[in-house]
């Protein structure tokens, strides 16, 4: 990086190295899958009809680390890729957004993975996963970063990682970890029905760590998925199934509507901020980010409502603003322009 040493924030590198410095003790570590998102050139096609595709770097755990990097705190990312051309460039894709990719692996066996997204005219989003199997699927326990691993803050993960051995172990063996260094574990299971071999699989792996989770976030269409036709709008559908004793905080989003946010003590509703979406791809990982870059500055959110719905009004934001550009990391916003278009919502 010859010339310009200056993050998308615009400062200076040395400033940038000294703030991850002092963020160490607000470290949110991600651990899951990295792939390639390749994205049609146009929007409101099919995969089949699309022209030509735009390649983009994704993977909701890796889009959350860079997003907590991109609005100023320090992150890490923790999986693996293929040893191919692919998975250097999303080695190096963490390292120019300041994520410590210390906890990267290299499979020299298995490719890094690809999948194609598009959004549909009828607005659903579309996928095809070249996953047979790929790196991230092939994590084994004994390659995990211990040491990373007990640094962190917030540890956060989702739910494809449980889809295959050993993956699904070392998944599970890092949990643990963290849980035992006091780490806040954060989930959000992204559910993706196509990965899995069945729906009844994918509930049940999903549910299958549910209650180890001190945070929680889910989409209206997985409330539906998970209890099996019951109202995602219905508090107590939300309650009765989803919030378990040892959850300290659940959230639904609600797409441009905002969310939903429930504790043992209160409960409540943000609105969300409206754009013109041009790619929806990664606006739930950008409200993740959002929302653990700011937990990760104040554990105290969980108990104070009002600063909460503070946090969550700058995590729908960091979503409306990643829906305005193509692909997932290349759009993910800055600390400056959430704060920006929170002030320009608020004025109007």
């Amino acid at each position: 990086m010859a010339g310009n040493l200056t993050t998308g924030g615009g400062e200076d590198l040395l400033g940038d190295m000294n703030r991850k410095s002092a963020n160490m003790d607000s470290l949110v570590v991600c651990f899951g899958e990295f792939l390639i998102d390749f994205v049609p050139t146009v929007g409101g096609v099919s995969l089949a009809e699309a022209p030509a595709f735009k390649k983009a770097p994704g993977g909701a755990p890796a889009n959350v680390a860079v997003c907590v990097s991109r609005l100023g705190g320090s992150s890490a990312f923790i999986g693996k890729v293929g040893d191919d051309e692919f998975g250097h460039m999303l080695a190096n894709i963490l390292k120019e957004n300041y994520v410590d990719n210390t906890g990267m692996r290299f499979d020299q066996s298995a490719r890094t993975a690809l999948a194609f997204v598009t959004l549909r005219a009828d607005g659903e989003r579309e996928f095809l996963f070249f996953r047979h199997p790929s790196a991230d699927m092939c994590l084994h326990e004994s390659e995990l970063d211990i040491n990373l691993i007990n640094k962190a803050k917030i540890f956060h993960y989702g739910s494809i990682s449980l889809i295959e051995e050993p993956c699904r172990s070392a998944q599970l063996a890092a949990m643990t970890i963290a849980k035992k260094s006091g780490s806040i574990l954060s989930y959000d299971p992204n559910l993706r029905l196509p990965l899995w071999p069945s729906a009844e699989a994918a509930r049940e792996g999903i549910m299958s760590i549910w209650e180890q989770a001190d945070l929680i976030k889910v989409s209206e269409d997985e409330i539906t998925f998970l209890t099996e036709g019951c109202d995602p709008y219905d508090d107590n559908v939300v309650m009765n199934k989803l919030f378990h004793p040892n959850l300290k905080l659940l959230i639904v989003t609600e797409g441009s509507a905002g969310c939903r946010y429930y504790t043992k003590a209160f409960k409540g509703r943000v609105p969300g901020i409206k754009v013109k979406a041009v790619d929806t791809t990664g606006a739930g990982d950008a409200f993740v980010g959002g929302l653990l870059s700011s937990l990760a500055s104040d554990l105290n959110l969980f108990q104070d409502e009002k600063g909460l719905r503070e946090a969550l009004a700058f995590a729908n934001a960091c979503g409306a603003l990643t829906v305005t550009g193509r692909g997932a990391i290349p759009a993910l916003p800055t600390k400056q322009a959430v704060v920006d278009a929170l002030t320009k919502y608020n004025a109007s």
